[in-house]
């Protein structure tokens, strides 16, 4: 039987980017407390610090570190047990507090040894003893929570586990359902180690087609987050002709996409992200002759528990490599990226400017003049009204008078605005930092209703100039210099010219 029968008929294409990936389960600590096993919404508070007591392994004295005999597994397996039995909601989260409060670092060992180091120093003792000293505060530097990530990592499951467990602490974290300094620290700790865990020696590139595994094709279309995947038709064309698709695995979860990556093979560098996705019957045969451009058009990371941990940058460099090897004449390689966040931007700007009298410091008079015409209001709040319920693309004078102003404003808030000297918006950060140019804003590039509600429809190629790219990035890192093409620069200066911020 065909691939196409049996996933065309077990279960319909889940939609939209919020579908949990069927493998690594992720349960909210946020969401409202759901029924789990017996006993499990009425964990006792003493339950929960005899399980801990029982399953955090001591830190061992410096002198027997390396002696200390390894946890008994049925004690990792029995805190996997447990946690996954409270379900989501308020008893994970005092787990996960008590856990990160009550296990953490031992601050009167630190103090200690911290004091020993400074003693050494200042005693200007051999280097070998200060370095034994400085040895010795760092052991006691760890908490002891780390011992148990260490156990159960090396459990069978346990590192999807882990993978889950940090998804609730991030999810967790960003709800407030758990908060504190401990929490915040415990989050930190453990994103370090699953850095060291998905390092790229451990993970596996798989290309996706569509003899692909249903099981694998389903988890992609849950997974992606940028362009949501409307049918299987849909899918099908995103994975087949002048179309790749990759992600990572880890070889501890095999089979299971980490991160994921759609590229679209083109005779040019794509302005448009409709010419990419529209719902046309996919062709049967490739001619490479007519491909010359590789498109990054989605990259989707499908952990939450991995949010943080480097994938996407190795993803790319692992992609281009294997594009060059299948399809050596490409000789360009370029995104077409959203911009979230332009649209909150400029209407925060907006509503600054109402408080200010009806200033208006974005637009020239013509244009302000044109648009009050056309709303038949010139206060700043009708605009307001406009963005925020995309109504303003029904009218062709609007989306044709918003065109300039729109990019130079889209030009500023990616090449302008900062936070700490990068980047403001997440995704331009994000390929500045791996030597990208800031190349092409792109007008009405994304006209569906999620692009025009985050972007007013605008979208960006960053494009990779290979034998650029390690200084481009060292440049950016080391000096926070943005390099970007004559069209991002023409509309910088424009804005400054313009507006009057």
């Amino acid at each position: 039987m065909s691939r196409l029968g049996p996933c065309l008929s077990p279960r319909p294409l889940l939609r939209g980017p919020w579908a949990a990936p069927r493998g690594l389960r992720r349960v909210s600590v946020a969401a409202g407390l759901r029924r789990g096993p017996a006993g499990s919404s009425t964990a006792s508070v003493a339950g929960m610090e005899e399980l801990l007591s029982r399953s955090v392994p001591p830190l061992p004295p410096y002198e027997t570190k390396e002696k200390a005999p390894p946890p008994a597994e049925l004690r990792g397996a029995e805190f996997v047990r447990y946690y996954r039995a409270l379900g989501a909601g308020q008893p994970r989260a005092e787990l996960l507090t008590r856990l990160a409060r009550d296990f953490g670092v031992d601050h009167g060992r630190v103090a200690e040894f911290s004091a020993k180091v400074l003693q050494a120093r200042e005693q200007q003792r051999e280097l070998g003893a200060l370095l034994q000293a400085e040895d010795r505060l760092r052991y006691y530097l760890n908490p002891q929570y780390r011992g148990l990530f260490q156990h159960l990592g090396r459990l069978e499951g346990g590192l999807r586990f882990l993978v889950e467990l940090r998804g609730d602490l991030v999810e967790g974290l960003a709800t407030k359902a758990v908060d504190g300094p401990h929490v915040k620290e415990m989050n930190g700790v453990l994103k370090n180690m699953l850095s060291e865990w998905f390092s790229t020696g451990f993970l596996n590139l798989e290309r996706v087609t569509w003899q692909s595994p249903c099981e694998v094709l389903q988890k992609i279309s849950d997974s992606e987050a940028v362009h949501p995947v409307r049918n299987w038709v849909d899918m099908k064309r995103r994975v087949g002709s002048y179309r790749r698709c990759y992600f990572f695995s880890h070889c501890a979860i095999p089979g299971e996409p980490l991160i994921v990556l759609h590229v679209a093979l083109t005779s040019d560098i794509s302005s448009s992200i409709q010419a990419i996705v529209k719902e046309v019957p996919p062709l049967e045969t490739e001619d490479t002759d007519k491909i010359t451009t590789a498109i990054f058009y989605s990259i989707s990371l499908t952990q939450q528990g991995l949010q943080g941990v480097e994938l996407g940058t190795y993803l790319i460099k692992r992609v281009v490599k294997e594009l060059q090897k299948e399809l050596p004449q490409i000789k360009a390689f370029s995104t077409l990226s959203p911009v979230p966040g332009f649209t909150k931007w400029l209407v925060g700007l907006l509503s600054s400017q109402a408080k200010e009298l009806e200033r208006n410091e974005l637009f020239t008079e013509s244009e302000w003049q044109e648009i009050s015409e056309i709303t038949g209001d010139s206060t700043t709040e009708t605009l307001k009204k406009l963005l925020n319920n995309n109504e303003w693309v029904r009218s062709e004078k609007l989306v044709e008078v918003f065109h300039l102003p729109f990019m130079r404003l889209c030009a500023w808030y990616l090449y302008g605005e900062k936070h700490r000297g990068y980047a403001l918006n997440p995704v331009a950060n994000f390929h500045l930092q791996n030597g990208s140019v800031m190349w092409r804003i792109n007008w009405m590039a994304d006209t569906s209703p999620r692009g025009i509600a985050a972007s007013c429809g605008m979208m960006v190629n960053y494009r990779y100039f290979l034998e650029d790219t390690a200084s481009n990035s060292a440049a950016y890192l080391g000096t926070k210099q943005i390099k970007a093409s004559e069209q991002v620069l023409s509309l910088v200066s424009q804005f400054q010219q313009n507006s009057k911020l």
